[in-house]
């Protein structure tokens, strides 16, 4: 039986480029990403079951209405994202290691329902300083988005103790190594 990893962290700490690195260099971890829902159309080339699952608004408000989800989030009118269940169940009784790469309320969450089960962890920038000028460098987003990122990165941050273990990461070399050791004990117990 399979356990589970929660990531979250503000946008911009690096979360998704050390769950890559674990995943492609560390193929002995097992681990394989939680495989979410979404109440939008599939983009370019997604496929039901791989990407997502894709439901319609309606399918999503009757599975939350069911309690079939970890954890979901209506982020616009209509646009549900959210975890289930029973895919979580399925992966983990597979054997693999499941990994969530979840905004903080649904890692409390499914930390919350899974207990031992789940390790939790937060990537932290060493600053939100740093973090603003990581979210300028990218030359993504205009001004007032990463004014609105800031925003949420500073309430974000007000979840961190509620994690397992906390990575800051001022040095991404060391922040996946530290990653990779907190996540191999984590296994190995």
């Amino acid at each position: 039986m399979g356990k589970l990893i929660i990531f979250s962290a503000p946008s911009g700490t690096g979360k998704s480029t050390i769950i890559n690195w674990l995943m492609a260099e560390h193929k002995e971890l097992r681990l394989a990403f939680s495989i979410s829902c979404t109440s939008r159309q599939p983009r370019g080339t997604e496929k039901d079951g791989v990407e997502y699952f894709f439901l319609s608004p309606e399918e999503f408000r009757q599975r939350i209405a069911n309690g079939e989800f970890l954890e979901y989030e209506e982020v616009y009118a209509n646009r549900f994202y959210g975890t289930l269940k029973s895919q979580v169940e399925r992966q983990a009784s597979e054997g693999q290691n499941v990994v969530f790469d979840v905004d903080v309320k649904g890692g409390c969450n499914i930390k919350q329902h899974y207990g031992d089960r789940a390790l939790s962890v937060f990537i932290q920038p060493p600053s939100v300083e740093e973090l603003r000028r990581r979210l300028e460098a990218r030359g993504t987003d205009a001004p007032e988005v990463i004014d609105q990122r800031i925003a949420r990165a500073e309430y974000e941050l007000g979840f961190a103790s509620q994690f397992d273990r906390i990575v800051v990461n001022d040095n991404l070399e060391k922040a996946k190594s530290e990653a990779y050791d907190i996540i191999r004990s984590f296994l190995e117990a």
